[in-house]
């Protein structure tokens, strides 16, 4: 049951991300959910694991990451 909540944060973090960056329209749901999960390895990896927690992943470090995953990959898909 733990993944199922993981991959449902991850989403949510993802999508937060999206808005808070303008990209979230042209993301789809898989998106989101890989920009959650790999935003939150990135932001707690480099800001640690303070503040609110849900299904493991410390929520504003999460988010964090994932705008910085969204804006590196957005950035390099509109150059190429």
């Amino acid at each position: 049951m733990g993944f199922i909540w993981a991959i449902i944060v991850g989403a949510v973090i993802g999508a937060l991300a999206g808005a808070i960056t303008n990209n979230g329209q042209s993301m789809g749901w898989i998106a989101n959910i890989v920009a959650g999960l790999i935003g939150s390895a990135i932001g707690q990896a480099l800001l640690g694991s303070w503040g609110p927690s849900l299904a493991g992943m410390a929520l504003i470090p999460s988010i964090i990451g994932a705008v910085i995953l969204v804006l590196i990959v957005s950035f390099v898909v509109k150059r190429s």
